[in-house]
């Protein structure tokens, strides 16, 4: 009997991942189907079905289901799911096809799955304003202006409001796992293959730090406090796609390695990877996060400043906050394995403090603005691009000196937009 929190959804790990003689023969089949072109958001999201990080989803989304989760952050039957995982498609190939038809989803030439088409739905730009607004819009003060800005300078409703004319929904038998196995061997990991790591550890009461930046001294003093509340923590960063001026997983996973083998005590840390891009969802995207991370076995997520934050839409505590909102509590749930498990372990704004002499928060130190570095992966990434100097206690020396190699190899540069949450003019 496990000690880990069991999966989301009340039905063990939902894995669509075929291998052996029944990838073969579904690989055969494939040839012969129609052919539709995927997007890399939608690879992400066939790996996750297809290994169990996306259980108890075992295809993309029906309409019912992508209207209730818009809505009531629930699919259809209850179960709680915080974002739209949908497949879009164009007109013309949705008039090519029809309910009960089998079609091949391909990126680059290689077959990643099989699908049954179930339903095939229209997406208006209405339709697709609609979902931009529950899933994206926020507190922040960049959402009093929301539709004056955000088809320019937000990714994710940028990327919604790209998708085709169409919805295909149905289930799906994954082929592929791209090459992520390879690519981050070690650091990529099945939520079964993590599970299995945490138990042989025998932790239970397991957190998990999301990152998409490299680590600086505030990500390393937030996974340093779960370790001392948990069993362990789980460096969990993504290894998919980002958005252009953001860091590449490989330079990221090398910045994490070096901090692990310096910095911590080993046995108490484990890195990881896993395959999605991002959503830059904000506040839905930290549940997103929790909701998916209880499938690897974890039990407190790590929810600190403007999580999966993008510009100024959401407020600074706004990812936290929604934990307090979601559907229903467990205790409430209608049915097993419905509820959200997997709880946020809140942590308060962080950083380096000269008087203090150490990483602190606004909840223990009682001296002034003046008196800390504030650390933000924008504000590091933008120093960086320019040039600029890191003040001291921003990132460790090891650190630095990986990604400042990196950025002198870069050839073209993206400007990197400084946010009010990265500048510190709320503090």
């Amino acid at each position: 009997m496990s000690n880990l929190v069991p999966p989301h959804g009340g039905k063990g790990l939902v894995c669509c991942l075929l291998e052996g003689a029944e990838k073969e023969a579904e690989l055969k089949k494939a040839a012969g189907l129609k052919q539709i072109e995927i997007s890399s958001r939608a690879k992400g999201d066939l790996i996750m079905m297809g290994t169990g990080g996306f259980s108890p989803l075992s295809g993309f989304m029906k309409k019912a289901d992508w209207k209730s989760v818009c809505e009531k952050m629930t699919l259809a039957d209850g179960t709680f799911w915080p974002v739209p995982v949908t497949l879009d498609v164009s007109k013309e190939e949705a008039a090519s096809m029809k309910e009960g038809d089998e079609i091949a989803l391909v990126r680059g030439g290689e077959v990643f799955a099989t699908m049954k088409v179930e339903e095939l739905y229209e997406m208006t730009d209405a339709d697709k304003k609609w979902e931009c607004e529950l899933v994206f819009k926020g507190e922040g003060p960049d959402s009093e202006k929301f539709w004056d800005i955000a088809e320019e300078d937000h990714p994710g409703v940028k990327m919604v409001m790209a998708q085709k004319e169409f919805n295909v929904a149905g289930p799906v038998k994954v082929l592929s796992e791209g090459d992520f196995p390879t690519k981050f061997a070690g650091v990529y990991k099945r939520p079964a293959e993590l599970r299995a790591e945490l138990e042989e550890r025998g932790w239970s009461n397991v957190a998990a730090l999301q990152l998409r930046n490299p680590m600086h001294r505030s990500h390393e003093y937030l996974a340093k406090i779960a370790v001392e509340v948990c069993d362990g923590v789980v460096i969990h960063s993504l290894v998919g796609s980002l958005k252009p001026g953001d860091i590449p997983a490989e330079v990221r996973v090398k910045c994490i390695d070096t901090l692990v083998e310096k910095y911590f005590v080993k046995e108490n840390v484990i890195q990881a990877g896993y395959p999605l891009d991002m959503r830059y969802a904000g506040p839905r995207e930290g549940l997103l996060h929790a909701t998916f991370r209880q499938n690897y076995g974890v039990s407190r997520m790590i929810i600190g400043r403007d999580h999966a934050g993008v510009g100024d839409f959401y407020g600074m505590f706004e990812a936290q906050t929604i934990f307090d909102k979601i559907p229903y509590a467990k205790e409430a749930c209608p049915e097993p394995g419905k509820a959200l498990l997997c709880e946020p372990l809140k942590i308060d704004w962080t950083f380096y403090c000269f008087k203090c002499d150490g990483m602190a928060s606004l909840r223990t130190c009682p001296h002034s603005k003046e008196d800390r570095v504030l650390l933000s992966g924008t504000k590091l990434r933008k120093a960086l691009s320019e040039g600029s100097d890191v003040p001291d206690h921003f990132g460790r020396e090891e650190v630095l000196d990986i990604l400042r190699e990196y950025y002198g190899g870069l050839t073209e540069k993206v400007e990197v937009k400084m946010q009010r949450a990265a500048s510190g003019s709320q503090m």
